[in-house]
């Protein structure tokens, strides 16, 4: 693994449903050294995997159809070595802990720019140093949470999860497509 932050030529998969986006992140990740391949969903990603395998991959969670999620397994099973970082705006602690277990080398939450996608792309392992949180979390995002963990375990069925939770469907929608609760 190359510690440096400019790979020469390392192939990266770039899958994200906004194109503006991707276009801005394909750009600034060629530029320090990656050739850059973009997705806008899963079966796209899956075509382009099919022709050639990645060095390293950066992946939406949330785009149409299904979850950025489904690619992990497929890209650890063609390139064990391959670097992934699952980028996302709906950042959750279940999300990340089910991403982190299919193999994904790090999570980050949207807005990030593309020194910290690099730098992620770039580690292989935790940082035991890293800042703790000493306040607890509001009720609103206790809840985005619960949500989040509810909806993973039944594999993202909006139907089975407002089920389980005792909700109408309609009701869960809206709070899925608001942004979680932004905590200082």
């Amino acid at each position: 693994m190359n510690s440096a932050l400019e790979p020469v030529n390392a192939s990266l998969l770039l899958v994200d449903d906004d194109a503006t986006f991707s276009m801005v992140l394909a750009r600034a990740l060629g530029k320090r050294g990656f050739t850059v391949q973009c997705a806008s969903d899963v079966s796209q990603a899956l075509e382009l995997l099919r022709a050639h395998t990645p060095d390293y991959a950066v992946i939406d969670l949330n785009m149409p159809g299904d979850s950025g999620l489904v690619l992990i397994p497929q890209l650890k099973q063609a390139n064990s070595q391959v670097q992934i970082v699952m980028l996302t705006g709906y950042a959750s602690i279940a999300t990340a802990v089910e991403a982190i277990k299919l193999g994904a080398t790090h999570y980050l939450a949207k807005p990030a720019d593309v020194t910290d996608i690099v730098t992620a792309l770039s580690r292989d392992q935790g940082d035991a140093q890293i800042e703790t949180r000493h306040q607890p979390h509001s009720v609103r995002r206790l809840e985005w949470e619960h949500i989040q963990a509810v909806l993973t375990a039944h594999d993202g069925n909006i139907s089975a999860t407002a089920r389980a939770l005792n909700m109408h469907r309609r009701t869960l929608q809206r709070k899925l497509f608001k942004r979680p609760v932004q905590e200082h």
